[in-house]
């Protein structure tokens, strides 16, 4: 059994005194917030039993903001990392007193997002959500900003015009990236394939766009096929894999730009050798990293989630909170680049 952290741990690894750990513990006395916030982390790090009441200490004289987040499908593995790191990161913020409403759409109908929208509308102070770029989920941004309350774009934009900022990867950058990466990774100087979760996903469609500009531009030599809508679902992606690996045998590589990923890799270990047709997929799960290991995935393009939640909940807590507070139109995080020497 591990040995349960004592305050002079948690005064080590903080960089100050005992008795410094013990006013931040009990708030007898004022202790600088930079301070306080140093020993929190290092009790967050350590596993600290108190880790909870440091928390409550920090957050007293924080303003309070109440955040709505809509994300998608609440079982997959991504997804829940993304909760995770939300739930993290609210705790950790040095800024705000932070309240998360965490929902999930069942679905990718953007009525459904809709509708979670609007049933924030006397919950929180801001809103943000990933959802499908839809005359439906701007009606529900219009309708949210007319009683101010801000919507961010999270992962994939919409609503421009009306959402006060998107946060989330460069899109374009992306697909280019992952077009690379086949075009080193290929055995052959074959057919490529591009699976996107449907039309109206506007990240999707511009690493769709990154994607093919990049062929067109730097590979000509690759013949790109039509895009397969998958409705990110494992089965609809295996079944159209299969059927991609039967009628090409010059297939040369996939890119997964949304999810699925498990329906593609189950189809190429059903019928192909690894490494025989170059794959590119999105964010590092269990899934995706078996994959990496067993050389049927090429490369994984990540999410930075805490960096996203931790920019993410600041930006939230400024606009809910700030008449002054200008966003940026856009904040991008860096992605990051998994490949199989590195697993």
């Amino acid at each position: 059994m591990a040995k349960r952290a004592t305050i002079q741990d948690l005064a080590k690894a903080s960089g100050v005194s005992v008795a410094t750990v013990d006013r931040v513990l009990n708030g007898r006395t004022k202790v600088r917030a930079e301070t306080a916030h140093r020993v929190f982390e290092a009790a967050h790090k350590l596993g600290y039993h108190a880790t909870n009441l440091i928390s409550q200490r920090l957050q007293v004289e924080l303003p309070r903001v109440r955040l709505g987040i809509i994300l998608q499908k609440e079982q997959q593995s991504f997804y829940k990392q993304f909760r995770a790191a939300l739930e993290r990161q609210a705790g950790l913020s040095k800024s705000f007193n932070v309240s998360l409403r965490i929902e999930f759409a069942t679905t990718q109908s953007p009525s459904e997002v809709a509708q979670l929208m609007r049933s924030m509308r006397r919950q929180v102070d801001a809103v943000a959500a990933t959802a499908m770029n839809h005359s439906d989920i701007t009606s529900a941004v219009i309708d949210l900003k007319s009683v101010g309350i801000p919507t961010i774009a999270l992962l994939s934009d919409f609503a421009q015009g009306d959402r006060v900022s998107y946060i989330g990867s460069n899109n374009l950058k992306v697909g280019r990236n992952a077009a690379w990466m086949l075009s080193q990774a290929s055995v052959i100087k074959g057919k490529m394939a591009l699976f996107v979760g449907g039309h109206r996903w506007h990240g999707h469609e511009l690493r769709e766009t990154g994607w093919r500009s990049y062929f067109r531009e730097i590979a000509p030599e690759f013949q790109l096929l039509d895009t397969f809508v998958n409705l990110e679902t494992r089965q609809l992606t295996y079944e159209a894999t299969l059927d991609l690996l039967g009628r090409h045998r010059d297939l040369a590589g996939i890119y997964l730009a949304g999810g699925g990923m498990e329906g593609a890799m189950q189809a190429l270990r059903e019928v192909r050798a690894p490494g025989e047709v170059a794959l590119v997929v999105n964010e590092l799960t269990p899934e995706s990293r078996k994959g990496l290991v067993d050389r049927y995935v090429t490369m994984v393009v990540s999410t930075p989630l805490d960096d996203l939640c931790r920019e993410m909940i600041d930006l939230m807590g400024h606009v809910a909170t700030s008449h002054d507070y200008v966003p940026h139109s856009q904040v991008f995080m860096d992605s990051i680049v998994t490949l199989p020497e590195l697993i």
